[in-house]
Order: structure tokens, then C-alpha cells, then sequence
């Protein structure tokens, strides 16, 4: 029969509206009866929970209801469940929404019977190798897992291209699971062909080239022909990223231009950026408000060398620092640096001027471990406002100190991120000591050592600690200036206090109290951080320690302050709160900058 006309918009309605009375949601997917990791593979893999608050038909709606079972088995293979059972449920409420439970029970699961996992060939003899097929997993009796599988499959492909063994392939890569049985039986086998060497080495500088050949030639430690490993290029590329002369450093070993087993290496080379200029704001509660201007110059000439000149310009202490560093490569990667530093105290308590010459040169022993030796020549003037006699036609009365004197510095550091470390630890230890009558005004000796270390505390916290101690060894501390004593007080020593206000104090004419220095400092902190946003969070802290000469007298501050996560490292906002008759009741700090 034929419609009229106006009959056919009320049919379409009419069917568009027994869709919608049709329509349904689902609200909710459980997953019953399996443990965390299953469970998020499982949810991951079924399509229900893509379509999650979204109007669908019925019929698409059953569609994956029974799709599901499948899914869910489909997800629990890799874990070695091959027979689960499952029961998959819709409970419908008064508006059509629902909630799906899918309940499992894994049952038993597939177990290695079998395992023959080798290398033939020269690297079956390699000691490494042999290692790596020792710890492969799963093992017979294990529950046949597939990441746990494939990942050791990786790790020892990848190992054999790191050892240089670049025609290996699979002789065998089979795995036969019977499910009737819950065996898996695995075969796999390696042919290792041969092992190749490190053949030449060759650096290509583009779009210019900015240090001679010799240079470089010099950071490539191993002999043409010595067996090939990837450590070897690891350490070459950690080498070039330390000198800081290139913006990208690309090695690429070229086993398919291998000559008599000889595989050669290319270095390609972009040279950064050759000055640096920087500049910056601040301020310090005893210094006053500064500038801060530096200008470094990647390389100075094609031998390599550096220089460095930075000025610090506070309104109560200025300090100048100029450097020249040329590049070390006998008995460890390092520099030879000749420095200067020339530095003009004029705080509420002290009068000080210093000169100072550094001729040292350091050594990266491993990745975590960079040592320091020098030689120091300081000629030092300072006087305590605490002395003057409040007569203005008398000068201060100045004391002057000369110390030459050796020092030896390690520096240890292994961390996740050198900016915002989650997981690290580091630390310094210094010795340095002089002798009456050889270049030193007075015997001493003396020691420091510093330790921090992050714990990341789930997703969005830390914990922080971190200690100092330092012993000097002298009868004549009259005879030390100020640049050689320990001082304990503000931040990153004793948050709550002043600088240098936590030590031996001598009252002056006008009744404050002015640090003098002290043979002996001790310090510990404990701060926890928690972020609210990836950006921003707040810390807490409790900070303890003295300066002192025979026995310590404890401080005591606590505080909290806000965190920002700024691209040059975290900027610290702190408030802190001395315990121990502080001079102020509340102290502020303000930094930024990278944690290690």
C-alpha cells in the first residue's frame, strides 16, 4: 500500500523514537577474581569500557556484552591462563543504565614443561651471554608468562648486538602450549655468528668543524682492532656530552661497511652555541639587592680550551670569578683549571676582602664519581664590626691571613634526574691542610663532608634528607679567616635562622651579636614535598645543627614553603621558625635551581 505523503516524517518519528526507548547505557564494568596486574590488562582489553556513559542500541549493547568473554580470555593468555572461566553479567536499573560484572576464575595455569633456550656458534662461549641464558624466564616448573618471555628474548638480542655479535639470528623461536595439559614447551635458539672488533673511528664536525682531529682522537681510548662493545661507544658519547662543545653527538657503528671483522664508527658532530651570556637578579637578607652577569665561552680555540667570567654585584658583597679551563684526557676525562676569584664583604657585622688563585684538575673517575685535586694560594683581610671601638678617627682594626695549602675533593652522585631527583643520593668529602712557615700562616687540617638523599613517596611526594660535618684541625683558629671556619644558619643549613646566626657570637659595641666562625659544624634536615599539580606543591621541614668549637650548642627550625617545578629546576619558597631564641621569629629563604 502506498503511504500519502505526509505519513511517511510521523513513520521515520515513530522509528526514531522506538530507538531511543530502546537506547541504554552502561555505567560501570567490575572485574571480579583476579589480581591487580590482570585485572588492568583485562580492562584495558575489553571494549565495554571504551563506551563507558555513551547511549548505545540494544543490539549494539548485547553485541559486546558477549564480546566481552572473549576479550577477557583474549587478556589473561599472556599471565598463562589459557582456561578461565567466565561469567559475564548485565544488571539493568529503572533508567536503562547498567552495570556489567564480569567474574573470572583463571583456573589452573599453563606451566613450562619444557625449556631449551641456547646460543651456538662463538657467543654459546661468551661469558656474558652465558649469564644472560642462566637468568632467562621463564624456567621449567614456572608459569609460562609472555612479557616476562619476550622480554628476556630482548635482552639477550640486544645483548648480542652490544657485544658486537651483528650476524646473530634465530636458529629456532618456537613456543608450543598445550592447553589440555597446561605445558608450554620452549625452543629457542640463537646462531651467534662471529664476533666482530671496533674498527676506526672517524669524527665528522658539520656545518663546521671547531676543534682539531687531535682532540678528539684523544677520547677514543680503546685500540683499532680490540673486540667490539657498545660500553665502549656509551663511554665516548658520555665523554663528548661533559666537554660541552656539541649540540648533538650521533655515533653510529657500520657493521654493514665492516672490513676483516672491523666494524668502523662514525661521530657526527654539531658544535652549540659558542658564548653563553647569562644574567639575573637577587637578593639576600646581608647582601642586599644584586645583579648577577656571566659570560663562558665554550671554546676559546680549536685546542679546546675554556674561559669563564662571572660577576656577582650585591649592594654588601661582590665577587668576581674568572676561569680558564683546558681539557685533560691522561689517567681520567677532565679539565686543568687555572681560576680567580677576587671577593668584597661589607655586611651589617664584617668587613672582608679576600684574593684568591685555584690551580686544580679533575678526574671522572665512572659516571657517579668525579675527584678533585688542587692547589690554593689566599690572601685574605677581615675585621668584625664588633671590634671597632666606635671611634671615627680610628680605622678598623684589620687582621690578614696567607694560606697556601692543598685540598682534595671527591663528588659522588647517582640519581634519576640531576634537576628533580625522585630516586638519589649524593655526596661530597673534602680534605685540605697547610703547614706554618710553607706558604701558610698556621698549621691546619680539615675535613667536610655533605649527603643528600631523595625517596620519591608514590606519584607526588618526596622525602629529602640531608647532613654535614666538619672538623678542623688547628691550636691557631685566631689565626683562620673566616673563608676557612664553618658557619651554620640560614638556608640550606639550618632553615629558621639567619645566615651564619647558629655558632659562636661575640656581642659588638652596639649590643647585636656577630658571628665569628667556628673549628667544628654539624647540620641535618628532613623535608617532605608533596605536589598538588604537576607543577606545584608544598614542603614541610624540620632542621637541626650547630657551629661550634668544643661542644655544640643545637638549633632547632621547622617551617613549610611552596614548590614550583620551573624548567631550571625547583624554585623554593620556605618560611621557617626557630626554636632556640632566634633573633627574628620568622625567617624567609627564596631559591631556584637544580636539587643535585
Amino acid at each position: 500500500m502506498r503511504l500519502p505523503s505526509l505519513a511517511l516524517p510521523a513513520a521515520a518519528l515513530c522509528l526514531f523514537a522506538s530507538g531511543a526507548v530502546h537506547a541504554a547505557k552502561v555505567e560501570r564494568v567490575d572485574i571480579l577474581g583476579l589480581d591487580e596486574a590482570m585485572t588492568d590488562n583485562v580492562r584495558s582489553a575489553v571494549t565495554l569500557v571504551d563506551v563507558l556513559g555513551k547511549d548505545l542500541s540494544g543490539r549494539r549493547l548485547a553485541y559486546l556484552v558477549r564480546e566481552a568473554e572473549q576479550e577477557t580470555r583474549e587478556a589473561l593468555g599472556p599471565f598463562g591462563y589459557y582456561s578461565p572461566t567466565i561469567s559475564v553479567e548485565r544488571d539493568r536499573d529503572s533508567n536503562a543504565d547498567s552495570t556489567v560484572t564480569i567474574t573470572v576464575d583463571p583456573g589452573e595455569p599453563v606451566r613450562v614443561r619444557r625449556e631449551h633456550v641456547a646460543i651456538e656458534g662463538v657467543g654459546g662461549r661468551d661469558r656474558y651471554l652465558r649469564e644472560d641464558l642462566a637468568g632467562f624466564r621463564p624456567r621449567s616448573g614456572e608459569v609460562f608468562e609472555h612479557p616476562l618471555y619476550e622480554a628476556s628474548k630482548t635482552r639477550i638480542s640486544r645483548r648480542l648486538a652490544q657485544r658486537g655479535y651483528f650476524d646473530a639470528d634465530f636458529a629456532s623461536r618456537r613456543v608450543e602450549v598445550t592447553r589440555a595439559e597446561h605445558a608450554a614447551d620452549i625452543d629457542l635458539v640463537w646462531t651467534s655468528g662471529p664476533r666482530y672488533d671496533m674498527g676506526p673511528t672517524t669524527f665528522e664536525q658539520t656545518p663546521n668543524a671547531i676543534l682539531r682531529g687531535s682532540v678528539l682522537d684523544k677520547l677514543v681510548y680503546w685500540d683499532t682492532g680490540s673486540y667490539y662493545h657498545q660500553g665502549k661507544l656509551d663511554r665516548l658519547r658520555e665523554s663528548l656530552a661533559r666537554l660541552d662543545y656539541f649540540s648533538s653527538v650521533v655515533i653510529n657503528p657500520q657493521p654493514d661497511q665492516a672490513i676483516d671483522g672491523q666494524v668502523p664508527v662514525n661521530v657526527l658532530l654539531v658544535p652549540a652555541k659558542r658564548s653563553i651570556y647569562s644574567a639575573g637578579l637577587s637578593y639576600g637578607t646581608d647582601s642586599g639587592p644584586g645583579v648577577r652577569l656571566g659570560l663562558e665561552r665554550r671554546y676559546v680555540n680549536d685546542r679546546g680550551h675554556k674561559a669563564l667570567a662571572q660577576l656577582d654585584y650585591a649592594q654588601r658583597r661582590k665577587t668576581l670569578t674568572t676561569q680558564y679551563r683546558i681539557p685533560a684526557f691522561a689517567w681520567a676525562d677532565g679539565w686543568y683549571t687555572i681560576s680567580a676569584q677576587v671577593a668584597d664583604e661589607q655586611t651589617d657585622y664584617m668587613d672582608n676582602r679576600r684574593i684568591e688563585f685555584v690551580g686544580s684538575r679533575n678526574g671522572h673517575i665512572n659516571r657517579h664519581l668525579n675527584v678533585i685535586a688542587s692547589l690554593h694560594a689566599l690572601r685574605e683581610r677581615w675585621s668584625y664590626l664588633a671590634d671597632d671601638d666606635g671611634d671615627a678617627t680610628t680605622g678598623p682594626a684589620y687582621r690578614y691571613a696567607t694560606f697556601s695549602y692543598p685540598s682534595l675533593r671527591a663528588e659522588y652522585t647517582d640519581a634519576d634526574d640531576l634537576i628533580f631527583p625522585r630516586n638519589g643520593r649524593a655526596g661530597t668529602l673534602m680534605l685540605r691542610g697547610g703547614l706554618e712557615g710553607v706558604g701558610s700562616d698556621a698549621s691546619f687540617a680539615q675535613a667536610r663532608a655533605t649527603a643528600s638523599w631523595y625517596r620519591g613517596l608514590g606519584a607526588n611526594s618526596r622525602l629529602i634528607a640531608r647532613g654535614e660535618l666538619g672538623h678542623t684541625f688547628t691550636d691557631e683558629l685566631v689565626a683562620m679567616p673566616p673563608s676557612l671556619r664553618f658557619f651554620a644558619g640560614g638556608d640550606r643549613s639550618i632553615r629558621g635562622y639567619g645566615w651564619r646566626e647558629v655558632g659562636p657570637r661575640v656581642q659588638g659595641s652596639d649590643g647585636k651579636l656577630y658571628a665569628l666562625g667556628a673549628k667544628n659544624v654539624a647540620t641535618g634536615s628532613i623535608e617532605y614535598e608533596h605536589y598538588f599539580t604537576p607543577s606545584w606543591g608544598a614542603a614541610a621541614f624540620v632542621d637541626t645543627g650547630s657551629a661550634f668549637d668544643t661542644t655544640p650548642d643545637w638549633h632547632t627550625g621547622v617551617g613549610a614553603g611552596v614548590r614550583w617545578r620551573s624548567p631550571v629546576g625547583p624554585l623554593r619558597l620556605d618560611i621557617g621558625h626557630g626554636l632556640n631564641d632566634a633573633d627574628s621569629s620568622f625567617q624567609i629563604y627564596l631559591s631556584v635551581g637544580a636539587d643535585l
